[in-house]
């Protein structure tokens, strides 16, 4: 039987937290890292393998976005539509909130400009919007039309860069076009895109398939990674204009390609390794929590007399410390939100009983047979 959207699946969290521990140390070391110690290699493997963090989030959004248009494909075609657009909602309040507490956190060094930064929970709430149609598919046919979606933001990302200047006003620009301080569509909405096909495909795998899938999975991954850096070498391109880091189909590959080899390493290891509590799967829990904590701390007020003043190993330290700090938060956070004061403040709102959502762990066929013996 496969997972309902309302299910955690244990190696989508442990992917998420191995995200936020990629965020936090990319974010640390943008923070503080002194113009001196931006020319080393350490600030720049920190920043290669930051940018990571957010092709997976995305990635990971869009699973669930996926997850949840499964969940819903018993009712009428308007209202699995008008879901996944309250979803959207959802995320771009978020985005909203998120942008007003940082220019209120940084007042007076903040500009009202800065309200309108194109950040990935923008991102996430414009592509759930644009992507809210696919809830009229069903099946493999919302698989193909989420994938078909991904590949085609990828490959038309060059041609919108190439559009002429005060072509679009600039704010209607700053969430579509290639850039390399915002979150537009092209290309970062591709992996959205993918995550929802992938979301769509989870309830279609039988339990005792997963194993084939992660091979594939791996496999896959690593042909995006060799076909995305040879196409990316190549002295001709179809494209008149194309950068590798700014728009490139290519990037796309390499970083879908290395999400999906890391999602493999994550099922092998919360399957078949990981015994007890982990540490990285309890940030994936609270990812959001997280995001939204870390900024303050990094980039806020109270450590202002550090911002780019540290050296590389002052920054290595900074990093270990902000990750430790978001692990205890992450802890503590969960067990304010699960006490049982917010309980009943939530049975009391929706009026009907609310437990937290339980842990769906993939199953082997041997195991599924003998609960299934239980059952009976």
């Amino acid at each position: 039987m496969p997972p309902s959207s309302s299910q955690r699946i244990a190696f989508l969290d442990w992917l998420r937290g191995l995200a936020a521990v990629i965020m936090l140390q990319g974010h640390t070391f943008d923070a503080f890292a002194s113009p001196e110690a931006r020319q080393g290699s350490v600030f720049i493997f920190s920043q290669f393998f930051g940018g990571e963090a957010a092709a997976i989030f995305l990635l990971l959004t869009g699973v669930t976005y996926g997850l949840g248009m499964n969940r819903r494909e018993h009712l009428p075609a308007w209202s699995r539509v008008t879901s996944a657009l309250k979803r959207a909602r959802y995320l771009m309040l978020l985005a909203v909130v998120f942008r007003l507490q940082n220019w209120a956190f940084s007042y007076p060094k903040s500009s009202l400009t800065d309200l309108l930064k194109v950040d990935v929970l923008n991102l996430m709430g414009v592509m759930a919007a644009v992507l809210a149609v696919f809830a009229l598919a069903n099946g493999l046919d919302r698989v193909r039309w989420a994938a078909g979606a991904g590949v085609a933001i990828a490959a038309l990302s060059p041609v919108v860069s190439a559009l002429p200047a005060g072509m679009l006003p600039q704010t209607l620009l700053d969430y579509i076009a290639p850039s390399t301080i915002m979150f537009g569509i092209f290309p970062w909405g591709a992996y959205f895109a993918f995550g929802c096909a992938v979301g769509s495909m989870i309830p279609l795998v039988e339990r005792g398939a997963w194993n084939r899938v992660m091979q594939w999975s791996a496999m896959c991954g690593f042909g995006l990674v060799f076909a995305g850096r040879y196409f990316s070498d190549l002295p001709y391109s179809i494209y008149t204009s194309s950068g590798f880091w700014l728009n490139s189909p290519a990037l796309v590959a390499c970083k879908l390609g290395i999400a999906m080899l890391l999602g493999s390493g994550a099922y092998l290891w919360t399957e078949y390794l990981s015994t007890g509590w982990s540490w990285v799967r309890q940030l994936g829990t609270t990812s959001l929590f997280v995001y939204w904590a870390h900024i303050a701390l990094d980039y806020g007020r109270l450590f202002e007399r550090y911002h780019q003043r540290l050296n590389a190993l002052a920054c290595v330290a900074a990093s270990i410390v902000m990750i430790a700090v978001m692990v205890g938060g992450s802890v503590l956070f969960r067990r304010i939100v699960w006490s049982e004061v917010p309980l009943r403040l939530m049975h009391w709102w929706k009026g009907t009983h609310t437990a937290p959502a339980p842990v769906y762990v993939l199953e082997s066929p041997e195991a599924e047979a003998h609960e299934k013996r239980k059952r009976a």
